[in-house]
């Protein structure tokens, strides 16, 4: 998700190198496709959040980035 986010900053302007990129993570994708998770079901469930926030830490552009995860006991149900 990270390398994704970072080759979409660059979408203005692309270059060859953004490119090549973008083709490595589909290859990847392709390879992890029939990739799953497991979730246990335990007797009483936890739900918890977790969030990561950075104001204009980005040093190309001054842009703010975030992230959260969704768990579900120890099983991340929602992230991005």
């Amino acid at each position: 998700m990270y390398y994704v986010i970072l080759i979409c900053r660059y979408m203005e302007s692309p270059t060859e190198m953004h490119l090549l990129a973008a083709k490595r993570i589909f290859r990847y994708l392709q390879g992890t496709k029939d990739f799953g998770l497991f979730y246990r079901r335990s007797g009483k469930s936890i739900m918890s959040e977790f969030t990561e926030n950075d104001y204009t830490g980005d040093q190309d552009d001054r842009r703010s980035t975030s992230g959260y995860v969704f768990m579900l006991d120890t099983c991340a149900i929602s992230w991005s």
